[in-house]
């Protein structure tokens, strides 16, 4: 249930055509409009081609997903001490990773599941939280948290907070444990491995 409700919120950031005018809660509400037109109809056709579904998720996600910036505070520290290359390598795969590792739970998306909330941050400022819930089989709700960033293309998120616990800091302590026990090099090429870059 966890991995299809990080899914679920992770992967409905930001259509092309959003704009640096967009309110934070435009750019959330238009992207769960835009995903379920792409889905309509097509999940089963979808499940059975996963390059077309990886990129569905992608033209959806890419444009409103600040991968620099969650990658460098997942990577903390070790972002500090990166070269510029292993930098670049790192964005590449922990976000072609996460959009691979996610699909399967985004043909279960029902956009009657989210509420956005009404926007109560300050959009004058450079990061805002937006704030939703969805509803859960079961009838229960679970309070589902976006944090964007400002940038001069518009609001990027980089970061989802569910029930208080953030992805992102998550990730920085599973990646600061498996790179203390092996190295940054190391980790960057499991995620390669597992976003299929290294045989494309």
């Amino acid at each position: 249930m966890r991995k299809i409700l990080l899914t679920l919120t992770l992967l409905v950031f930001g259509p092309a055509s959003a704009t640096a005018e967009d309110s934070p809660n435009a750019v959330i509400e238009s992207s769960v409009a835009l995903l379920a037109e792409q889905l309509d109809g097509r999940k089963d056709e979808l499940a059975a081609n996963r390059k077309e579904l990886y990129e569905i998720i992608d033209s959806i996600l890419m444009p409103r997903f600040d991968r620099r910036f969650a990658a460098q505070v997942v990577l903390a520290k070790h972002w500090r001490t990166a070269s510029e290359e292993q930098q670049a390598r790192f964005i590449e795969a922990f976000y072609r990773a996460l959009l691979r590792k996610y699909a399967d739970g985004i043909l279960e998306f029902d956009p009657g599941m989210i509420t956005v909330q009404p926007y109560r941050g300050d959009a004058t400022k450079k990061r805002t939280r937006v704030r939703s819930t969805v509803k859960l089989d079961d009838g229960s709700k679970v309070a589902v948290d976006y944090e964007l960033v400002k940038r001069k293309a518009g609001w990027l998120v980089f970061n989802v907070v569910i029930e208080g616990v953030s992805y992102v800091r998550n990730f920085r302590a599973e990646l600061d444990s498996e790179i203390r026990a092996s190295s940054l090099d190391a980790v960057i090429q499991r995620l390669e491995d597992e976003a299929g870059i290294s045989a494309e």
